[in-house]
């Protein structure tokens, strides 16, 4: 008679030579890593201990041992969709000074934080002097987008209409055009600050036309509604053409107060002024 078999040994349906707990979970870890599943093969040690000690379920075990990948893949596509995005600065909503603003409708921006345009693929438009905050709210909602797992991208209007114009000489225009309409959201920032020749303002234009209903853009200009057409080299055509897309199923936030950086600068002065007299008067 054969003897009783230890924990260490287990049979193969069918007979054949023991299979080992140790060459079980040799295998397991081989499986794993051969899938690309390299954080759940690391964790598995681990996690098999845990299952053991509090008498898991196959399925909880399971469940865990995932949930360890899932976890490491999230981490690893937000990384991948940071450095996609080529956002310039770490602002986010909840930094924003809406005090300086007060103009502003701060519900409207929250709500935008939501993401909800984003979803339906509607535009923001955030129009305003220099230095009013409209490029930290387009990034905040870009870092947003991108946390929520939305692939973003972020570029100035004359570096997008100069990478059109270099795809336009090598021959890479319609690459070029279907890059900027991948992204879920696009961030078209400081139009208006530099004029747009007119292979330029029709670079923008077949983005926008491309990504109309399809994807969002959030747009920041210093230049009214009124004044596109002075953006456009005078071309009321491109401009008229431009904004109907825009506008249509989009939102437009106007923002008039005073600059960040003109207030900054003031200050700086008025502590210097401050410092400069204390010591006159002593």
């Amino acid at each position: 008679m054969g003897g009783v078999r230890g924990p260490a040994a287990l049979r193969r349906g069918g007979g054949g030579d023991p299979v080992t707990v140790t060459s079980v979970y040799q295998q397991l870890r081989s499986n794993l890593a051969y899938l690309h599943l390299e954080a759940a093969s690391e964790a598995l040690a681990a996690e098999l201990d845990h299952a053991t000690k509090e008498k898991l379920s196959h399925s909880a075990f399971l469940e865990r041992l995932l949930r360890v990948e899932v976890a490491v893949t999230e981490e690893r596509r937000l990384a991948g969709r940071r450095r996609f995005s080529c956002l310039p600065a770490p602002w986010r909503l909840e930094d924003f000074d809406f005090d300086a603003q007060p103009k502003l409708d701060r519900r409207l921006v929250e709500e935008l934080g939501t993401l909800r345009f984003v979803e339906e693929a509607a535009n923001v438009l955030l129009i305003g002097p220099p230095g009013v905050g409209k490029t930290h709210l387009a990034v905040a909602l870009g870092h947003r987008a991108v946390e929520a797992g939305y692939r973003t991208y972020y570029t100035t209007a004359a570096d997008l209409a100069a990478r059109c114009h270099r795809a336009a000489i090598e021959g890479r225009w319609a690459t070029t055009m279907r890059f900027f309409a991948g992204p879920g959201l696009l961030i078209v920032d400081e139009l208006g600050y530099l004029p747009l020749a007119g292979e330029a303002a029709a670079a923008l234009f077949q983005v926008v036309a491309q990504r109309y209903l399809k994807g969002s853009i959030v747009l920041t200009t210093n230049r009214g509604i009124s004044q596109w057409g002075q953006m456009f080299n005078d071309d009321a055509t491109v401009a008229a053409a431009m904004l109907d897309r825009l506008l249509h199923h989009s939102t437009v936030l106007s923002i008039d107060g005073d600059s960040y950086r003109m207030r900054a600068h003031r200050e700086a002065v008025a502590k210097v002024r401050s410092a400069v007299n204390a010591g006159g008067a002593a």
